[in-house]
């Protein structure tokens, strides 16, 4: 089995530190653009939370494709799911082994097919993975000043994470949460 040398560890750390300064199209409750880094890493944190929730699913795995799943975009950048297009996605799935190319072998085949199950979505682990993906944003989105909604968003919040969240009872209720607090959030501006 290659071993990675220190450079090329030094050297993908480098090319992934971008994702530190890469935006979404969202922003904290302080009121500072999110970066990907930040969603990537708040998404394997509730992984991590939920693991005793989530049964006859190797949590470890889910973290691991909570960590990974959005490097392509350091270097393609965020783009929003409601403009992302299929060659956006093309692009990033290149970006994404682009960037593994640069691994020792045995890590590229490990990395690679853990983003082919990301991509497939037909693992536990990688359904559980993508509802996750899509309550983080769906939570941030509730923790930010709703001024800073598109309109398009108030109904897309409601119904962003619905499908993914289905026969996963932890993440089900999570989702009827988030639904009640954007439509509390949504009353409460609404008044403003």
């Amino acid at each position: 089995m290659e071993k990675m040398s220190a450079g090329q560890f030094i050297a993908f750390l480098g090319k992934i530190e971008k994702l530190k300064s890469v935006p979404r199209h969202c922003v904290t409750a302080d009121g500072i653009v999110e970066n990907v880094a930040a969603h990537s890493w708040r998404t394997a944190v509730m992984a991590y939370l939920l693991k005793d929730e989530l049964e006859d699913t190797d949590t470890d795995k889910v973290i691991r494709m909570c960590l990974l799943h959005d490097i392509g975009e350091a270097l393609t950048g965020d783009i929003p799911a409601f403009e992302k297009t299929r060659e956006n996605e093309a692009a990033e799935k290149l970006a994404v082994d682009r960037l593994l190319k640069s691994l020792p072998e045995s890590l590229y085949q490990e990395t690679s097919a853990l983003f082919e199950e990301m991509e497939t979505l037909e693992t536990r682990e990688a359904r559980v993975y993508k509802a996750l993906d899509k309550l983080e944003a769906v939570i941030q989105h509730n923790q930010s000043d709703i001024r800073t909604w598109l309109p398009l968003e108030y109904e897309l919040q409601k119904t962003y994470a619905a499908e993914a969240v289905k026969g996963f009872s932890i993440l089900e209720q999570l989702q009827e949460e988030c639904v009640r607090e954007t439509e509390k959030k949504i009353e409460e501006y609404s008044r403003e």
